[in-house]
């Protein structure tokens, strides 16, 4: 055991209004707390219990507000009606402008087709007349054949007119024939109708041969009603035909090429 241990304690005691000093400075503290918490709850919840008035959506305003997007929609379905419009018309514009240059051409080119077959015309006739005059002066026809008229003059004169035609297989005129074609296109300018092909032809009229032959008899090469070819005898031991590709419609002598037989019709 100390020493010391019988002698009082000479540390003085704490006074007891210090310590409720601090408690009461504490309890201040508290209190001040809890009033200024009390305060800031009940200023946060004012926001909260708050009413805020919204804008009833009535009839009215539901219309309105429904006219409004229809009117927007409309508006819409204008402008891609328009947008629609002008791409058709500019679509329309493009045809008709190609169409019109299509018709323009089209137009020239029947133009100079018609400008071609007037000049090949009119070149064929010359050529006609220019093939006549040369076969008339070689076999001395202008002056030892008599002029033909009437009836048979219109057959020989529309014979002679197509001198230098084409031959073409089945072609009835007015630029190409056939032999029996250009026989029948003849005979139809006196007003008589033959058949139409070189058998038939062989047929018609009055049997006459070749020894006795009158300007007009038909000629035909083969057995009569199985002939296959014919043309018109038009004086001085000529004839006229259409002969084959290669000659066209031309005059040539009997006696180079002599005919099987004769038939006279007029």
């Amino acid at each position: 055991m100390s020493h010391t241990a019988h002698i009082p304690s000479h540390r003085k005691p704490r006074p007891q209004r210090a310590t409720k000093l601090r408690a009461g400075v504490a309890g201040g503290v508290l209190s001040t707390l809890a009033v200024a918490g009390s305060a800031g709850s009940a200023h946060a919840a004012e926001p909260v219990t708050e009413t805020i008035e919204m804008p009833t959506l009535t009839t009215e305003l539901a219309t309105k507000v429904a006219a409004s997007a229809d009117a927007t929609q409309q508006a819409a379905d204008s402008y891609k009606l328009q947008a629609e419009q002008d791409a058709a018309a500019a679509k329309a514009a493009k045809e008709a402008k190609k169409a019109k240059a299509k018709a323009i051409a089209k137009a020239k080119a029947e133009k100079e087709a018609k400008e071609r077959a007037a000049e090949e015309r009119a070149a064929r006739a010359a050529e006609r007349q220019t093939l006549s005059a040369v076969s008339d002066t070689a076999s001395g026809t202008a002056d030892s054949v008599a002029p033909v008229s009437g009836s048979m003059g219109a057959v020989i004169g529309f014979l002679k007119a197509q001198l230098g035609d084409a031959y073409v297989m089945g072609s009835t005129g007015p630029d190409s024939w056939d032999c029996s074609a250009l026989v029948q296109a003849a005979y139809k300018q006196a007003g008589i109708d033959l058949p139409r092909v070189s058998q038939d032809q062989s047929m018609v009229g009055t049997e006459v041969g070749t020894a006795n032959l009158q300007v007009g008899d038909i000629l035909y090469w083969g057995g009569k009603g199985s002939a296959y070819h014919t043309g018109v005898y038009i004086g001085d031991g000529q004839y006229l035909d259409a002969a084959n590709p290669s000659k066209g419609v031309v005059i040539q002598d009997l006696s180079g090429y002599p005919a099987d037989g004769a038939v006279r019709v007029m």
